[in-house]
Parts: structure tokens; sequence; C-alpha cells
């Protein structure tokens, strides 16, 4: 055990000596220390506002670009990995398609917004998260808990809000690229161009190429789907002689990836010789924001997105569309001591596909629904140290009628460095099933629908403690300590348990709870040593007909940390950075299945080496999953009979269930859906980033 930490053990030594002897040469005054500390971050995600994150009666998670390149990723499915109470979940072993869970909720009850638009839902989110680059990103603000008041459906759990970047502080030049030993290259190109007073325009290019077929554990299908994408985006930023704000972005999204089978190729998609997933996405995004010229602080915001998705699932075709549209027009005002949001937004969503869940007696009828809906949030100044926030949403649902979400805050400054926060409100969401599980496409398991499923009903708590320490030498420590409950009713919940081949989605006759406690600490040494640890204690289950069980996927524990010191006369940067997770349930492929019925303890662990020596060039490298960890490892198979994957060899009872057989003794079917962790081992990598001002 030691052994196998001697990286970190060492390097924390290491970094702690260095600490010891730079606090000896460099010592601020504590007064200096607290002028600093009050440079907070402006947040906007809590309450439509921009507001120092001290004020906001909102808790809000916010992350720079910056700390994302602590562990430099391709995407910001994998740099969520970082936030505390946040997982990025890997569904499926083939394909890798994912969601987010935050504070082990489903990925379906996160909502992500960009730049406060709701355009990544639905069938988005299942492919489309992982062509969000790093490079578009200034910084990422997490609000856990229901936010269901200002943005509506699917901000069960949270939302994750991607602020972008704009050309007043992006370089002129940006280009960042690197290449891994797995033979995974990621290329970033920045270009800004400014017109005086007039506008200013950022273009942002995103290319990623994998197309190394690896198969470690030599089950003969990747350990990694192949991808190729391209992300191409351009955001403009108009200058009006009033001040007044308007901005309007584009984005454009193609992937063709593949996982399966380490002998097929593109001849042989869709067809029942060789087993592969192959999904080709096109998506395109616009949104836009254009302050009214009026007196009052009247703000437009619309958006609208294409999305596009081919796929082959073995020899089962999945071809679907959707397209999004969103206007929302907002009022901003004060009133003496209140401080008021008002609104309207209009959402409508089209979805079709080839499947019978766009069907019915007439032949083909893609689903489309209105949502139009309008709030209000007031923040109240009780008194100098204490602040009300009340609000209150109201949608129509074309299909589930009316929808009220109320939401109630209070914020109070206990001293200048203390705060403490409470939350509560309500949350809704409707069903997509694929976005949720698309394991029926994989041919494995096949979709039942017991019921007409109602809209689940979120009820949810949270209590925040922040506290800042400030000491004599310099030092800077930041505690925060939150408790969260959740309680649903008409939760939607997957049985994979009651038939290996199905999956039975319905309405829980009972209730569904999730609580837990996080905790987060970051420590800012005066020798520029930084180090950020969080955990989370989580006690999630599901009550029905009086039994208690834990829903799949679900950890009862996590914690992330990241090490950051900078070896000022060398020019050298050493980031370290982990996360670690509980055992959590996972779904067998049969009663006779030998995998275990729980994962175990894991931990991924990185180490990253930057010089900035140079003018404008940084260069880096390091080592991802250094401890060269993956979910395959003492475990009979990672995927279900992989050399079987059409099922050919299977024989079935009356019950289409699988049926014990010399060659296929545990009585199982193809099922690539035991899946929580990614299947990466160790790997190297080396980057070059260029930034001209």
């Amino acid at each position: 055990m030691i052994m196998k930490n001697a990286p970190l053990f060492l390097f924390l030594s290491g970094a702690l000596f260095c600490q010891e002897n730079s606090m000896k040469q460099e010592v601020r005054p504590v007064d200096s220390v607290k002028k600093n500390a009050q440079i907070e971050e402006i947040v906007i995600s809590g309450t439509m506002k921009e507001v120092r994150k001290q004020d906001s009666p909102i808790p809000i998670d916010v992350f720079s670009s910056k700390y994302f390149e602590r562990n430099r990723s391709n995407n910001i499915f994998e740099a969520l990995s970082m936030v505390n109470g946040v997982r990025p979940q890997l569904n499926c072993n083939v394909c890798y398609t994912g969601d987010i869970r935050i504070n082990g909720l489903d990925g379906a009850y996160t909502q992500v917004l960009i730049d406060g638009m709701p355009i990544v839902s639905s069938l988005g989110t299942v492919y489309g998260l992982s062509g969000i680059p790093n490079s578009l990103i200034e910084r990422v603000e997490v609000v856990k808990g229901a936010a269901s008041t200002l943005y509506g459906s699917e901000a069960v759990a949270g939302l994750i809000n991607i602020i972008t970047k704009n050309a007043h502080n992006a370089p002129k030049v940006g280009v960042d690229g690197f290449t891994t030993s797995w033979g995974e290259h990621n290329w970033d190109v920045g270009l800004v161009k400014k017109w005086n007073n007039t506008a200013s325009t950022l273009l942002g290019i995103n290319m990623f190429h994998f197309n190394n077929i690896v198969d470690n554990n030599e089950d003969k299908f990747t350990d990694v789907p192949l991808q190729s994408r391209v992300s191409v985006f351009n955001k403009w930023n108009i200058h009006r002689k009033s001040n007044k704000q308007m901005s309007f972005a584009m984005r454009y999204l193609y992937e063709d990836r593949w996982g399966g089978q380490t002998n097929w190729t593109p001849a042989f998609r869709g067809t029942d010789e060789r087993y592969a997933e192959s999904i080709y996405t096109n998506r395109a995004e616009l949104l836009g924001v254009y302050q009214l010229p009026t007196e009052e602080k009247l703000f437009l915001d619309v958006s609208g997105v294409y999305h596009h998705q081919d796929s082959r699932y073995g020899d089962t075709p999945y071809i679907a569309t959707q397209n999004i549209g969103f206007a929302q027009l907002r009022w901003d005002k004060k009133i003496n001591r209140h401080d008021f949001v008002l609104g309207s937004s209009l959402r409508y969503t089209y979805y079709d596909d080839n499947t019978a869940a766009t069907e019915n007696e007439k032949g083909n009828h893609p689903d489309k629904f209105w949502l139009p809906g309008i709030f209000i949030q007031d923040v109240y100044q009780l008194a100098p140290k204490h602040k009300l926030l009340l609000g209150m949403r109201y949608d129509h649902h074309s299909k589930h009628g009316n929808i009220f979400t109320p939401r109630f805050a209070y914020h109070t400054n206990i001293t200048p460095a203390t705060v403490f926060r409470a939350n509560f409100g309500t949350g809704f969401r409707v069903v997509n099933l694929f976005s949720e599980d698309h394991a029926a496409l994989t041919g494995a398991r096949e979709v039942i629908i017991r019921e007409e499923l109602k809209p689940e009903k979120s009820y949810n708590g949270n209590i925040n403690f922040t506290h800042k320490f400030f000491q004599d030498n310099g030092t800077i420590w930041n505690i925060d300590f939150s408790a969260f409950y959740s309680h649903f009713k008409n939760r939607i919940v997957p049985d994979y348990d009651t038939h290996p081949n199905q999956i039975i989605y319905s309405n829980l006759d009972g209730y569904g709870e999730s609580r837990g406690l996080s905790l987060n600490t970051d420590v800012n040494f005066p020798n520029l040593l930084k180090i950020r640890i969080g955990a989370t204690l989580l006690d999630s289950f599901l009550k029905e007909d009086g039994v208690k069980r834990t829903p799949e996927f679900t950890e009862r524990f996590s914690a992330v940390w990241s090490v950051s010191y900078p070896i000022k006369p060398i020019h050298l940067t050493v980031d370290y950075s982990g996360n670690l997770y509980a055992p959590m349930n996972l779904p067998l492929a049969g009663e006779l299945d030998p995998r275990p019925e729980k994962s175990p303890w894991y931990s991924i662990q990185n180490i990253q080496l930057t010089f900035s020596g140079l003018k404008n060039i940084q260069i880096y490298g390091g080592v991802k999953n250094f401890l060269n960890w993956t979910p395959w490892k003492n475990i009979p198979f990672l995927i279900s009979r992989a050399h079987d994957p059409f099922d050919k060899e299977v024989l079935f009872d009356a019950d289409e269930r699988a049926i014990p057989t010399p060659d296929n003794p545990y009585g199982l079917t193809f099922d690539p859906s035991y899946s929580y962790a990614p299947n990466q081992g160790i790997r190297f990598f080396l980057g070059l980033k260029f930034s001209l001002k």
C-alpha cells in the first residue's frame, strides 16, 4: 500500500518542505491578506444577477478555467470529476454515453446551461457533454439543490452553468494542444478581433482525434471508443453607445465515435456480423442576449438548438432529431430594499426518432410540447447583515398541466468572514427515457413502461456555512460546509432486477430520499502553495412497500482533492489531483452473474508539471491515472458475453430469460451496462500552450 502511494507521499513531503522554507522568506501582513481576500468571484447562476459570491443567498461553487487546467482534459465531462459532489457517470462500456450526477442523483436531474441558457438537455446530454471543450470556458458555476424556480424543468439535483469566454479577456491568439501515450490528440485554437468601440469577436476551434484501438483486458472490445470531433464557436459582443448589453454566440459540433469489437470496420455498420456502437452527431447552437433600449433594465434571452444523431447499436438503428427553441424576457428592478427579478419564458421542444416512442396508430407522431412560464424573485434586505429570498415560478406544460415551484432562501453575514445560508424549494421533472438509459438500444435490454409516467416532484432543503480563517503568517483557510436533503414523490425508477433482459420503468409507489453532508476546504499559503479538498457523505434510498433499498450507481462517500505548488526559481508548477469513490450497487445480467454486486473503492489520481519560463509559451506534461486503476481488474469480465454480442448462441425460455448451458454456464446475455467508471488506465501526456495578449 505504501509503495503504491509512494508518488503521493514523496510529492506531499516535498511540497510541505518547500512550503516551510518559503514561509520563512515571505510573510504578508494580515491586513493585506484580508484585503486581497475581499476580491471575490462574481456569480450569476443563483439569482440571475451578477453578485459577489459572498453575498449570494444561494451557495455556488465557482471553478475558473485555470482550475481545470491543473488536470488537462479535452472536454468538460471529464473535467467535472474534480468537483466535490459532482460525478461524471459513464453508462455504457462500449460507447461511453454519460451524464453528470450531483449529490448522488441521476444525471437526468442535473440541468446544464451554457451562458445561462437551457440548451443542453435530453438528447444533447447523452453525447453532447463530451463535445464541450474546456477552451471555451471562462468559468463553471455549480449550484447544488433545486433551481427550478428560475430555470425550470430538470434543475432538480442542481445546475451546471458553463460561462463561455469573451473577447474582452481572451488573448488575441491562443493555441493549446496535447497528445497522450494512448494516441489521443487535442487542439484548441482561439482568435480575437476588436473593432475600436463598435464590436469584438472570439473564434474558437476545437479538434479531438483518437483512432487507436486499445484492448488491455483482452475481451476483443475497445476499452475506449474511438472519436473524431470538431467544434467551432463564435461569440460577438456589440458595443452600444448606451453601454447596454448585446451579445450572441454560435457553436457547431460534429462527432464520429464508435466502440465495439476490435475487428469492426465501418463496412459492418448496422449489420449483425460484427458488433459496434457507431454514433454520428451533428449539433448547432445559437444564443443571444439583448438589453432593451429602455430606462428599465429589461433583457431578452434567446437560444435555439438543432441536434441530429445517426446511430447504430449493433444492428439496431437509432436516428433522432431534437430541436429546442427558448426565449425569455426578464426585468431587473430594485425598489428600496427589494431587489427583484421578474420574467416570462417560452420553451418549445420537438423530438422525433425511428422508434415506437414517436408513433401512434396513424403512423409517425413526433413529440412536441410547449412550456410557457413566468417567475418572480425578490431578494429583500431585512437588515444590513440579513437577506431573504422569495421566489415563485409557474409553468404550464402542454401535456402535464400546471406546475408551481416556490423557493425560499435566507442569508446572513455572521461576521465579515462568516456566512450562513438556508435554502428550501421544490423541483419537477418530466421524463425522457433515452436521455436517461440508452441500454435498450444496445440490444441488451428491452424497455417496458408499466404506466403513464407522471412528472416527478421534489422537496429540497439545504443549509450552508462558510468561514475564512486569516493566520498571522498570511495563510488563508476557507471552510464550506453544507447539509442537504431531497424528498421525491412519483420518482421514475428503472428496474434492472426483475428481468435481466428488461428495464422496467414506473413511478415509485412510495418515496425516495437523498440526504447528506458536504465539506470543502481550501488553503492558500503565502508561498503560493494551494491545497483544496472536498468530501461528500451521502445516504440515498428508495422506499416502496416498506422495503428500503439503495439505487444503482450511488456511492455513499466521495472525495476530491488538488494540490498546486509553483516553484518560481525554475518557472515550474506542480499539480497533483485525484478523487476517491466508495462502493456502489451495480446491475447484474442475471442471477448467476459471477461479477460483484458492488463496485470496489477506487481512486483516480493525476500529476502534471507546467513550465512557464518562455515568453507567451507554456509546456506541460504529466501522468493521468498513475495508479493505473481500471474497473475490469479482479473481476471475471467487464462486458457480459462480449464474445457473443448478438446472443446468437444463447438459449431462452418462454419468458425470454437466458437458460444456463455448457457454453453459457451463468445464463447471461450480452450486456455492457456494468459501467460506473472510465476504463482507461495509466497514460502519459505532453502539451504546449501559446498565448499572445
